[in-house]
C-alpha cells in the first residue's frame, strides 16, 4: 500500500518492481481515462508494460452483471501468451467490479488498485472485498480477492467535487468513531482544511484510515472471525437507503452512511450505551463536513424492508454496530424495530443538526 503525490506517473515503475505482469488491462470510466489515462499508460509503457484501456459507465450502475461479463469477455479477447492483470483505475465502484472480474477470470489473474476518489483510498480499495449489486441489494454477488498492490495517488483527489471529498470524509469520520480518537480529534480540528483539499492534511487522514483498515482486515481477512464487523458502522441503515432509492444516486454512499452513523448513535444513546455528549459530538462533526441529508422521497417501511435483507443480519435477527463511545463501538443484537425505525424517522425530519 503507497501513499503519495504523484504516484501515478511512477505507476510503471512501481508495479515493475513488484512482477506483477506484462499487459495491464486498465479497468476505467471516461471521466477518469481523460484525466489519468494516458499519465498511467505512459508510465506502465516506460517500463516495457503494454496497456488496453476499458471503459465501463460510471456511478454504481456499472456494478452489474452486465458490465461484469462485459470486463471478461474484453480480457479475454487480449489474453494471449502474455501475462495478463489488471488495474482498477478509479472510485470504488470501478474497484468493486474490476477486482471481482479479476478474482473469476481463470480463477483468478493479478490486479491492481489505482483509486483516485478519497473513498476508495481509505476504505474500498483497501481489504479484498469485490463485489457487484443485485436488484435485492447492494453488494450481493462477490468474492474476497486481494490486490497485489493499492497505489493512493493524493493529487488525484485535486480533480474532486466538493460532494465527493465530503462522501470520503464520512468513511474517515466512520474510522475515527470505531477505533481511533485522535483521528476523531484531529478531524474536528482540520475537517475545513481537508475540505480545501490540503494535501499535506489529507496525506496524514489517508494514513490513518488506511491503517485502521489495513489492521482490521489484517486480523479478520474473510470476514469469518467477527473483527471485521465494526467496519459496519453507519453502513447497515445506510445500505438500506441506498437500496430503496434504488441506487439512484440521490444519496451517494458517503452521504448514506453518513445518515447510518447519525442514526446508529440515535439507537446507541436510547439504549443507554452512548452519552450525550459523543453523541452530538459524532453529530456535529457530520454536519460541519456537509454530509448531513434530510431523508427524503423514501418511505420509513421500504427503508426498513432493505434493512431486513441485509446479509450481515443472522436467521433476520437485526445486528448492528453502535458507538459507546468516540473510538469504540460495539455489535449489538435484536434491537427492537421500534427502536430503528425512531432512529430514521428521527433522522427524516432532522435535516440539519447542530451549528
Amino acid at each position: 500500500m503507497l501513499i503519495g503525490a504523484g504516484l501515478i506517473m511512477k505507476a510503471g515503475a512501481i508495479l515493475k518492481r513488484l512482477s506483477v505482469g506484462t499487459l495491464a488491462v486498465i479497468v476505467t470510466n471516461k471521466r477518469i481515462a481523460r484525466l489519468y489515462g494516458k499519465k498511467i499508460r505512459d508510465s506502465l509503457n516506460r517500463t516495457g508494460i503494454s496497456c488496453q484501456i476499458e471503459l465501463v459507465p460510471d456511478s454504481e450502475k456499472a456494478k452489474s452483471d452486465k458490465t461484469l461479463i462485459s470486463i471478461l469477455n474484453r480480457i479475454s479477447a487480449y489474453d494471449s501468451n502474455k501475462d495478463l492483470f489488471l488495474v482498477a483505475l478509479g472510485g470504488g465502484v470501478i474497484g468493486d467490479v474490476a477486482g471481482f472480474a479479476a478474482s473469476i477470470y481463470k480463477r483468478g489473474i493479478p490486479y491492481v488498485q489505482v483509486p483516485t476518489t478519497l473513498l476508495s483510498q481509505v476504505d474500498s480499495a483497501i481489504g479484498g472485498k469485490t463485489a457487484i449489486d443485485l436488484p435485492a441489494a447492494k453488494n450481493m454477488a462477490g468474492s474476497f480477492y486481494q490486490p497485489k498492490a493499492v497505489i493512493s495517488d493524493v493529487c488525484a483527489l485535486l480533480s474532486l467535487s466538493a460532494r465527493q471529498v465530503r462522501n470520503g470524509l464520512a468513511e474517515c469520520i466512520k474510522y475515527g468513531v470505531i477505533s481511533d480518537r485522535k483521528l476523531f480529534e484531529y478531524l474536528e480540528k482540520n475537517y475545513r482544511k481537508a475540505l480545501a483539499l490540503d494535501k499535506n492534511v489529507l496525506q496524514r487522514i489517508i494514513l490513518a484510515a488506511s491503517r485502521i483498515k489495513a489492521r482490521i482486515v489484517e486480523e479478520d481477512e474473510f470476514d469469518k472471525k467477527g473483527k471485521r464487523v465494526i467496519l459496519n458502522y453507519g453502513h447497515t441503515i445506510g445500505h438500506a437507503i441506498e437500496s430503496a432509492s434504488g441506487y439512484s444516486g440521490k444519496y451517494n454512499h458517503g452521504e448514506a452512511v453518513a445518515i447510518g452513523m447519525i442514526c446508529a448513535a440515535r439507537i446507541s444513546s436510547m439504549l443507554g450505551l452512548l452519552k450525550e455528549v459523543d453523541r452530538i459530538r459524532i453529530e456535529r462533526l457530520i454536519k460541519r463536513c456537509g454530509l448531513t441529508k434530510k431523508i427524503s422521497g423514501l418511505k420509513i417501511p421500504h427503508i426498513y424492508d432493505a434493512l431486513m435483507r441485509d446479509k450481515k443480519f443472522i436467521h433476520g435477527k437485526t445486528r448492528m454496530v453502535l458507538p459507546v463511545r468516540i473510538g469504540k463501538v460495539r455489535v449489538v443484537e435484536g434491537i427492537q424495530r421500534s427502536v430503528i425505525i425512531e432512529s430514521i424517522r428521527s433522522a427524516h425530519k432532522a435535516g440539519t443538526i447542530y451549528a
